[in-house]
């Protein structure tokens, strides 16, 4: 069986709703992503986070939980780390995305099968919700992130635009816009949910 690891990307958060802790939205929003990622069946979980927050990713990572520390949030990084724990596949999903279904991170990983690289575009964008790769990643891999990558630079970048798969996006909250669909009878980001209510 391919060894496949989905790994929660801590990263930049720009936005928080009124009378929300940044922070403590910030960490709502990863703990939810993480949350899921740990019952989903053939992958195994992971957080990618910057040493600035470490101590962030350990505090919402379930037992046993690698935390990959990357020197930057790129995709060319986050990839080495996992190839070098020995993965055969792996994708990256935004931390700010708490109520993404389980069903459309299998759908990222779907496209492996046949293509060295999938992503899932961030639905409103710009950005990407996520993005997956054989391992080791593909040397056209452009330097992206999930916030500055886009299924245009990277079918530019690849020697066939066929090489990049893309599977169904789903929205990141990063706005009033995003917070307004989130569907409480939505089974899922019990964190943010909670803090929502408190608040």
């Amino acid at each position: 069986m391919v060894r496949r690891v989905i790994i929660a990307v801590l990263g930049p958060v720009t936005w928080h709703p009124p009378g929300v802790d940044h922070e403590t939205w910030r960490a709502a929003l990863v703990e939810d992503v993480v949350d899921l990622l740990a019952t989903l069946n053939e992958v195994e979980p992971a957080i990618a986070a910057t040493a600035g927050d470490r101590a962030l990713a350990e505090s919402v990572a379930w037992p046993s939980m690698p935390v990959y520390e990357v020197p930057d949030l790129s995709a060319s990084a986050i990839f080495a780390a996992a190839a070098k724990d020995g993965f055969e596949q792996a994708a990256t999903v935004a931390g700010d995305a708490p109520d993404v279904p389980g069903l459309l991170l299998g759908k990222l990983l779907r496209p492996l099968t046949t293509r060295p690289l999938a992503a899932a575009p961030a639905d409103p964008g710009p950005g990407l919700l996520g993005l997956a790769a054989r391992l080791p990643a593909p040397d056209w891999l452009p330097a992206v992130d999930l916030d500055s990558g886009s299924v245009a630079a990277l079918r530019s970048a690849a020697p066939r635009a066929a090489n990049v798969g893309v599977s169904p996006g789903w929205r990141r909250m990063r706005g009033p816009v995003d917070l307004a669909t989130l569907n409480p009878a939505v089974e899922g980001w019990d964190t943010t949910r909670a803090l929502l209510s408190a608040s």
